[in-house]
């Protein structure tokens, strides 16, 4: 479904070109769920803001479907690091916000987002604003309104990095289980190795600076596992050993 083609990036500084990715070059298959783990650094969000457009790559390109990411910029859904809800807004207003602005409030589409926040448990504070919720409540409002567009295709830039630990581990159970039901496409970039694990069917691990790809980990024999399962499955050490390996090899 996602085809990164030796994807560059190179920036200008006052002291010269920096490389910032060089020669990226992976797919991911339609359904999939697949993480991408580096050294800080490495390029990992900016290869996220080249597929959804944010930014342009210096050589290489991102397919979606076989199109240009560009031409396909509206069967995406990015959702990056901090929720972004507006704190002035309501939870229905902040979640069909991306219908507002494509133009798409129309009663099939509404319907499907009132759908969204009862099965997951949310429809009941609907008129509430941003700041009466916990931080694992916003974020799954930020997943339902980045899925109230119907995209085929999710980029999550590391959306629990702002969550204390234990609540991170509740939500990207959560999150998990909404993208596996929803049967979306999903790449997300994070740092941390163990969820990468407990959450994808491959794991992509970028070198450090400038981001190449050192390898790809096959997670598939753990998938239908949640990710609390996974963290208990006797695979799960050995998936972390190696991947752990290779980032301190990249430091």
């Amino acid at each position: 479904m996602v085809q990164f083609d030796h994807v560059q990036k190179r920036y200008q500084s006052p002291n010269g070109e920096i490389s910032a990715l060089e020669d990226v070059t992976f797919s991911v298959m339609e359904g999939d769920f697949v993480s991408i783990v580096g050294p800080s650094g490495c390029g990992k969000s900016t290869l996220l803001s080249i597929a959804v457009g944010l930014e342009q790559p210096s050589g290489g390109q991102v397919y979606l479907d076989g199109l240009p990411a560009a031409q396909a910029v509206s069967r995406m859904g990015y959702m990056p690091q901090r929720d972004e809800l507006f704190p002035w807004r309501t939870i229905w207003a902040n979640v069909t916000l991306g219908l507002e602005i494509r133009g798409q409030k129309d009663e099939a589409h509404l319907q499907r987002v009132e759908a969204l926040l009862e099965r997951y448990g949310l429809l009941a504070f609907r008129s509430k604003l941003p700041g009466q919720l916990s931080g694992g409540m916003r974020q799954r409002c930020a997943l339902i309104r980045t899925l109230a567009t119907d995209p085929g295709l999710l980029l999550l830039d590391e959306p629990f990095s702002a969550l204390d630990y234990q609540t991170r581990l509740s939500v990207s159970h959560d999150i998990h289980a909404m993208i596996r039901q929803e049967g979306k496409t999903a790449i997300l970039v994070t740092h941390d190795i163990s969820e990468s694990i407990s959450m994808s069917d491959h794991v992509v691990v970028l070198s450090a600076r400038p981001g190449r790809v050192k390898s790809i980990h096959d997670l598939t024999p753990l998938r239908g596992l949640s990710p609390m399962e996974r963290r208990e499955h006797p695979l799960f050490s050995k998936y972390f050993n190696a991947i752990w390996k290779e980032l301190e090899l990249s430091a």
